[in-house]
């Protein structure tokens, strides 16, 4: 039986209803979520709206603020693309970033499953020490390059370039880290079918890693393709400038062309905006998957 004091204490069913919602607290916190990413991406799109913007203008266009030119014109990619130099300097970055990204893959590969894989003494403190490289700044092995390359007879040579990217010490890492996921079970059951060390490595362990391998060849690719301050030191001969040291030439001490370089930089961007398009799920499983691996 209902009481005058439960009529009193119970809200009605209508009550309830007209009752204000709380807060859409997730809602909220979404929206400012987003709009923090975008105002992240426009930041980071800056940067390349401007260098296209440049690469349109005129000369006398350049330092005038705003990114839309008053007159834009292609003359800057005619003058870059018939410039026998620019193709020069593209070939030489294409074959020096393909070669240490497949010297890179298999050294890398290989110490890091040798160092994941097999018990041997101190293999704990190679792997500390190849570490601890990468907390040495590259400005500061400029040096030991430098007079490594002179004592050799490195210097103005492809060779020079390339060797100090033919192996890395973050590859290592990544490789060794994908490599903890590969079952010993697999390893064991090759080496009863006969297989070497070498067998098993290449047909057993790397197709299980196929991930880690696409993600450290585009880091390795990019790096290179980009590097400027090496080559710059090793390299006197034009003709074996990278795109980012041969762009550099445009200018002078007198008058820098910020236009032609905004237009090599554009267009030595392209191939690494499609490569990166293409394989940017690798990058993010890769690092992913090496992280919680480790």
């Amino acid at each position: 039986m209902t009481t005058a004091d439960d009529l009193t204490i119970r809200p009605s069913s209508e009550a309830l209803l007209k009752a204000p919602a709380p807060p859409k607290r997730r809602n909220m916190g979404q929206l400012i979520r987003w709009i923090l990413l975008f105002a992240g991406g426009i930041l980071m799109v800056m940067p390349l709206a401007y260098m296209i913007s440049t690469s349109l203008k005129w000369p006398w266009e350049v330092y005038e603020i705003g990114l839309i030119p008053e007159e834009p014109t292609i003359e800057n990619y005619t003058y870059v693309l018939e410039d026998g130099r620019f193709f020069s300097w593209f070939i030489n970055s294409t074959v020096i970033a393909a070669i240490t990204t497949i010297s890179a893959l298999f050294f890398d590969s290989l110490v890091g499953y040798t160092l994941c894989k097999f018990r041997f003494r101190g293999r704990y403190i190679v792997f500390i020490a190849i570490l601890s490289t990468l907390m040495i700044p590259t400005e500061m092995l400029v040096i030991p390059w430098y007079m490594m390359s002179q004592s050799l007879g490195w210097l103005d040579t492809y060779w020079g370039i390339m060797f100090p990217g033919l192996m890395t010490a973050f590859g290592v890492f990544l490789m060794k880290q994908f490599f903890e996921t590969v079952p010993d079970d697999f390893l064991e059951a090759a080496r009863i079918d006969g297989l070497n060390e070498l067998q098993i490595w290449w047909q057993v362990a790397m197709p299980m890693v196929r991930p880690a391998l696409a993600a450290l060849a585009i880091f390795i690719f990019l790096g290179n393709w980009t590097a400027f301050l090496w080559p710059l030191i090793v390299t006197t001969s034009p003709e074996l400038y990278t795109l980012p040291v041969g762009l550099s030439s445009f200018g002078d001490e007198a008058d820098v062309a910020w236009e032609l370089i905004m237009t090599g930089a554009a267009i030595s961007t392209l191939p690494t905006l499609i490569f990166f398009l293409i394989f940017q799920r690798f990058i993010i499983r890769g690092v992913v998957m090496a992280g919680l691996k480790g």
